[in-house]
């Protein structure tokens, strides 16, 4: 029988989570052990209550709603994008009616960067890592017969975030969905593209600036959207640790605060559409106990440091992908061992949404079929584990709870180091977050190195050296047959070309040059880009137009070299 619930659970009960109940009922009258025994939302005591706070109230350690996925399951959103408008709106069909709950927007390195398909930079890189879209008519493409009032979208871009938000914003529009019924979120997330990634255009301050134009902008006009998706996977790809990965991520989200608040925006008012990105890697029980560690320290700086009084402005709310590093191209099919795993993980430390990398990702873009794969993973751990059947079913383990002090405690000293030099940008500047990743990386390389000498001379038993890597370093056998490899159509970039030079030739061409004269005009002074911004876009204007645009008045980054 289930023990009775101590006073601190039924007062939980009464003041947070039956009214939760009420407003949204769960997902099932009732949930239930094999036996039949009826399951609790929550287990633990008045102790656990005292140290770790309740679902849904903060400091969030056991979840920011108060059903977590007894109410609804996490958001399933497979990031996907090749080659074109075409084959990608395909994709996202197939995905749509597979059971995917969102959509995630993968675009080619010249979309990312700035550079129309036509231009020289962009040869021999369009459609490769991800869709191309040059202008409102491949926005178009993308998302034909998708409704956009209906499904959520995330799209991965930075430095040209503003173009792409108004790109689809624009594409509702002649869908006849207003701006403010649409929902998604963009990354937005220019500081890590420094540290970790590269795909920036423009120095930090108007990056900066850019990002709070957004913020001030969707505050007002696209309320559901959100603004920034600040991003530690990619840090985490580049070889941090846990630890660093929520101390990194979270000074750089002090910063884009700070920035706004310098802006005159109202925290209260925008720090509730902020969202997080982590990775998830295969040390399962410290990747639960960082998410619970990214959610309360969080929760505190926005109390503490912000004066935040709106509780959905304390929330960490995130999305998770499992770890594209962790992949091999040696034996394959172990990946879908590692990525389930990693997903479970990210389920059980509360996740909002999810993106489980697919089997042939160490090889190229996914087959279909190993999309499909990923996407049952996740079907399969919430209609099948019973993890989402009780709130935070890890909550209360020793091994958990002092894990996740100990990563909050680590975090807050690299963002206590990172106040010290002056903030993110500054610390961008110095190099220092990119030198404690590289040294991490290299720690990490030397694991691995150790261990494959160790396997190479019939040393030491597996893993008393270094790290091991199954089918790598150890473990390794003759190599089956690989999975069919999908490579991009190199006609791509002509297609791509083609559509250009078509859409230059019907449009209005002074309109179009108007309106990026426009923005050129206020990007030297101080007024609010992205109405311009979607005036351009709408006029026929391209993404590289608008790119330029903005590079003659504010020129490019040069990456510091970290020594």
């Amino acid at each position: 029988m289930s023990e009775p619930m101590d006073e601190p659970m039924e007062e939980w009960r009464r003041r947070t989570y039956d009214p939760a109940v009420a407003k949204r009922p769960e997902r099932r009258d009732a949930f239930h052990r094999s036996s039949g025994e009826a399951l609790q939302p929550l287990y633990g005591d008045g102790a656990d209550g005292e140290a770790l706070g309740f679902p849904g109230e903060p400091p969030y350690t056991r979840g920011i709603q108060p059903t977590m996925y007894r109410g609804r399951l996490w958001t399933m959103r497979q990031y996907a994008g090749q080659e074109d408008a075409e084959a990608s709106n395909a994709r996202y069909r197939f995905l749509l009616d597979q059971g995917q709950t969102g959509l995630s927007v993968a675009f080619d390195l010249p979309t990312q960067i700035g550079y129309d398909s036509d231009a020289p930079q962009a040869q021999g890189e369009v459609g490769k890592v991800g869709v191309a879209i040059d202008s409102i008519a491949d926005m178009r493409t993308l998302f034909d017969g998708i409704p956009l009032d209906r499904v959520t979208t995330s799209m991965t871009i930075n430095s040209t975030a503003a173009t792409l938000l108004a790109l689809y914003a624009a594409v509702a529009g002649e869908q006849g969905v207003d701006r403010r019924a649409i929902g998604g979120t963009i990354q937005n997330d220019i500081l890590k593209e420094y540290v970790a990634r590269g795909t920036f255009i423009y120095p930090p301050a108007p990056s900066m600036r850019l990002i709070t134009d957004i913020f001030d902008y969707c505050t007002r006009e696209v309320p559901r959207w959100n603004t920034i998706s600040v991003s530690g996977y990619h840090m985490r790809e580049a070889g941090c640790t846990a630890a660093q990965e929520v101390g990194f991520t979270l000074a750089h989200a002090i910063a884009y605060v700070e920035a706004a608040l310098g802006a005159g925006l109202d925290f209260d008012a925008f720090g509730g559409r902020l969202s997080f990105f982590f990775a998830c890697h295969s040390n399962f029980l410290e990747e639960v106990a960082k998410f619970r560690a990214a959610r309360r320290l969080w929760a505190r700086i926005a109390r503490e440091r912000f004066g935040a009084t709106n509780e959905r402005a304390m929330m960490l709310r995130f999305h998770t992908q499992t770890g594209g590093v962790t992949l091999t191209a040696q034996q394959p099919d172990n990946n879908i061992v590692r990525t389930a795993l990693q997903a479970l993980a990210a389920v059980l430390g509360g996740t909002q949404s999810l993106h489980t990398n697919s089997l042939d990702e160490a090889l190229g873009l996914p087959s279909e079929h190993a999309v499909e794969v990923a996407l049952r993973t996740q079907q399969i751990i919430a209609h099948e584990s019973g993890v989402a059947d009780v709130i935070d079913p890890l909550g209360g383990s020793h091994y958990v709870e002092q894990v996740t002090d100990e990563i909050e405690a680590e975090a807050a000293g690299y963002i206590e180091r990172i106040d010290q030099i002056g903030g993110a940008v500054a610390g961008v500047e110095q190099g220092y977050q990119q030198r404690e990743i590289m040294e991490a990386a290299y720690r990490r390389q030397l694991e691995l190195e150790r261990e494959t000498d160790a396997a190479r001379s019939d040393g030491a038993p597996p893993g008393t050296v270094g790290a091991v890597k199954v089918g790598v370093n150890r473990f390794v056998t003759s190599e089956a047959a690989q999975p069919e490899i999908v490579r991009v159509d190199p006609a791509v970039g002509r297609r791509q070309s083609a559509k250009l030079e078509q859409l230059r030739a019907r449009r209005d061409g002074p309109a179009a040059r108007a309106a990026v004269e426009a923005i050129q005009q206020a990007a030297a002074g101080d007024a609010n880009l992205m109405p311009l911004i979607l005036r351009a876009v709408q006029a026929e204007a391209t993404l590289g137009e608008i790119a330029d645009g903005l590079r003659a008045v504010w020129g490019e980054h040069r990456e510091a070299v970290i020594v």
